[in-house]
């Protein structure tokens, strides 16, 4: 009798992990695409991630995806075979291991284009107010230039910051066509409002929303908070009540960008719908 051939290996790997939704995610993925896998949560020490890595490559792993705290860590760890969109975002989230080495994407934007696309927000020629200048809104730029919108307005608590994520964008010469602007807080608003805001800040995590001035939404504009949860969040909330035609949390851009991740290691794009579905289902059951 021989021995079963172990299943390709695939982890998320963070510090916390224990909340990680993507062992179900890539598990429904696996199921959907006829692509037998196992996937994990890997839990590394904060100052540990190389060697956590270097361990899981030993024992046949071949992918991770990549959340807090390690973004950073593991765009150091493939530099010299990062993606576009992984050199622009600045961090990586989906590592694969080909040739012996690691290569190193950014899915996150892509993901958050995908939903949007899904909800059926317009993003050729849109305006839209990116609210946060951070590692989760350094990797949606390109996505979102990408996908023709028009003009792309950073702001920040510390203004500073969002010119700082603005004049890098302009200096990389990328999506020419899109306009990069940055400012405070208090300079969120427009004449003419936005077609989209979106909120890549964590404030979601104290049930907060970002302290912005009102009439921010154009007509039939929407707001998305990259936070997730069972009910909607504050800045949903905010948003709704500045007049957004149209609010949605988080939940199907974490889908997309897996989607994303899955493609990229198996070669095949699983349909997120349904994985989506299921995933909010048991959010707001409780599961």
């Amino acid at each position: 009798m021989t021995e079963a051939t172990p299943l390709p290996r695939y982890a998320v790997i963070g510090n916390p992990i224990a909340h990680s939704r993507s062992p179900e995610i890539h598990a429904m993925f696996s199921r959907q695409t006829s692509k037998p896998l196992r996937y994990e949560r890997l839990l590394a020490p904060v100052d540990g991630f190389a060697q956590a890595v270097a361990a899981f490559v030993a024992e046949g792993g071949l992918g991770l995806n990549v959340t807090v705290p390690f973004k950073l860590d593991a765009y150091a760890l493939a530099a010299g075979r990062l993606s576009s969109r992984a050199r622009l975002a600045g961090a990586v989230n989906t590592l694969s291991w080909r040739d012996g080495a690691w290569h190193g994407c950014n899915t996150d934007g892509v993901g958050l284009v995908s939903d949007l696309l899904r909800l059926g927000v317009r993003l050729a020629g849109a305006s839209v107010l990116v609210i946060g200048a951070g590692g989760a809104a350094r990797g949606v730029l390109q996505p979102l230039a990408d996908a023709g919108c028009a003009r792309l307005h950073i702001v920040n608590r510390t203004a500073a910051r969002a010119e700082e994520l603005a004049a890098a964008w302009r200096a990389s010469g990328v999506s020419p066509q899109t306009q990069v602007t940055a400012g405070a807080l208090t300079d969120a608003a427009t004449a003419d409002g936005w077609n989209l805001v979106v909120n890549a800040t964590a404030s979601g995590l104290q049930n907060a929303a970002p302290d912005l001035p009102r009439g921010l939404y154009a007509a039939g504009a929407a707001g998305y908070d990259m936070m997730y949860g069972a009910r909607p969040t504050a800045f949903m909330k905010q948003a709704e009540a500045d007049g957004a035609a149209l609010t949605a949390d988080g939940l199907g851009m974490l889908v997309g960008q897996a989607a994303e991740s899955f493609f990229i290691w198996h070669g095949v794009r699983p349909d997120p719908a349904p994985v989506l579905a299921a995933l909010r289902e048991a959010l707001v059951a409780g599961r």
